[in-house]
């Protein structure tokens, strides 16, 4: 995409842009800086650039369509929803969603590259189309931009929250009542791979409701806030922790995943402007766990979308 630039059109690099684009500078300085903007056939990494008239600028696509495909040996994930603008998958535990440095294995990332997916390239080639993102053995729904227009529309409905997701996780120790907790977080400075209450973090907040109580606990948790780790820690400040997390819990003998899976998500189409609400099935290690431990007559009665918006008295 190519834009030659006017006396009218003089201006920064990232604003001309982002107007020129329909997206927010956060994005394009994310492919400025991944070296896909060209001025006068140079790539250029300054977003703050002055443009003079006659300035030839290009905006390159991805260029992942020009590596081999790679080659997809696990299952299919399901397919939750899609049209032209938005895809919703139901990510299986133990995938990781985006590469980066230190991951060895095939991401969901791959899995839309190796599908030919066209999506939102915005983000840079590394997160192609991802919106938000799931810790690697968290499960459930996740989104998926297929245009650059849908990922700026869903990305301020996060910061919004007029997106979101309730999530289901089983406890070591079942809570007794509903409970919101709310902290200042950051990344622990004695590990970090774990986070912390910081005095100088970030706010985050969740609202945890008790499903059912048995030797174990099943849980609904929503999110008010996206950090990273964020149901864990909150738990972790009840003295909680979800069964399988032994980052922030304890090591047990059950060699189970962390059970914690995004269940319902919600948004605005930013094109037609419905409302739409979305199921993400439980995998089969969970369902098994539950299908022990709980009376699943039970279980799927207060795992239905009814009566998990009534538990936060929401209407969607």
């Amino acid at each position: 995409m190519k834009f030659i630039i006017t006396q009218e059109a003089k201006q920064r690099l990232d604003t001309f842009l982002a107007q020129k684009l329909q997206v927010s500078k956060n994005q394009v300085n994310q492919a400025i800086k991944n070296g896909r903007v060209l001025c006068n056939g140079i790539i250029c990494q300054k977003n703050g650039k002055e443009l003079k008239e006659g300035d030839c600028i290009e905006f390159l696509h991805s260029q992942e369509e020009t590596k081999p495909k790679l080659k997809w040996e696990k299952e299919e994930i399901q397919v939750l929803y899609e049209d032209e603008d938005i895809l919703v998958l139901n990510k299986p535990p133990m995938l990781v969603v985006h590469n980066a440095p230190s991951v060895k294995d095939l991401t969901l990332v791959d899995y839309l590259q190796s599908k030919g997916y066209t999506l939102s390239n915005l983000s840079g080639e590394e997160r192609y189309g991802i919106i938000h993102r799931l810790d690697k053995p968290t499960s459930g729904a996740i989104a998926i931009a297929k245009s650059n227009k849908a990922h700026l529309a869903l990305s301020q409905q996060l910061q919004t929250r007029q997106m979101g997701r309730y999530y289901l996780a089983i406890l070591d120790l079942a809570l007794k009542e509903k409970i919101q907790v709310q902290c200042y977080m950051g990344r622990n400075p004695n590990n970090r791979l774990k986070m912390a209450k910081l005095q100088n973090g970030r706010d985050s907040k969740t609202s945890f409701y008790p499903l059912l109580s048995q030797k174990y606990g099943l849980v609904c948790a929503k999110l008010h806030t996206g950090r990273t780790h964020q149901i864990r820690l909150h738990l972790e400040t009840l003295s909680r922790h979800i069964l399988g997390d032994e980052l922030y819990g304890k090591k047990d003998s059950l060699s189970l995943r962390l059970m914690l899976h995004a269940y319902l998500i919600y948004f605005i189409h930013p094109l037609s402007g419905e409302k739409i609400l979305l199921q993400a099935p439980l995998f089969a290690d969970m369902l098994e766990f539950l299908e022990q431990n709980f009376i699943m007559e039970e279980v799927n009665e207060v795992i239905a979308q009814e009566h998990i918006l009534q538990c936060f008295g929401d209407h969607l």
